[in-house]
């Protein structure tokens, strides 16, 4: 979950970040992460597949614009369910997909 430059800042008014935050954490594990770079698409939430779904050949799911309560119960419930490559990812879901950024070569 970023929050660090946009995502759960004032500048996504309207949200009560801290409340999406404490909600989440309630009812699944949540790491907070700085900046992921798509601040256009703040709040932006990064669902890890288990260990049972990346041995299924699961990928990370980048969800952005998840600023509702509503947005934030759904992808509770697919995490409780097995997340990816376990749980299917609900349909109301794919509204918030967005493609990760391309990280380029260290130097």
């Amino acid at each position: 979950m970023c929050r660090d430059c946009c995502c759960g800042t004032p500048k996504i008014v309207g949200v009560d970040h801290a409340a999406q935050t404490a909600r989440l954490r309630a009812l699944v594990p949540v790491r907070v992460s700085e900046c992921l770079d798509v601040c256009e698409q703040a709040n932006v939430i990064v669902v890890q597949p288990s260990a049972a779904g990346r041995a299924a050949g699961a990928r990370p799911v980048w969800l952005g614009l998840v600023n509702d309560p509503d947005a934030t119960e759904d992808i509770a419930e697919w995490v409780r369910a097995g997340g990816p490559g376990v749980a299917p990812r609900p349909d109301i879901l794919d509204l918030y997909a967005i493609t990760p950024p391309r990280r380029g070569p260290v130097s």
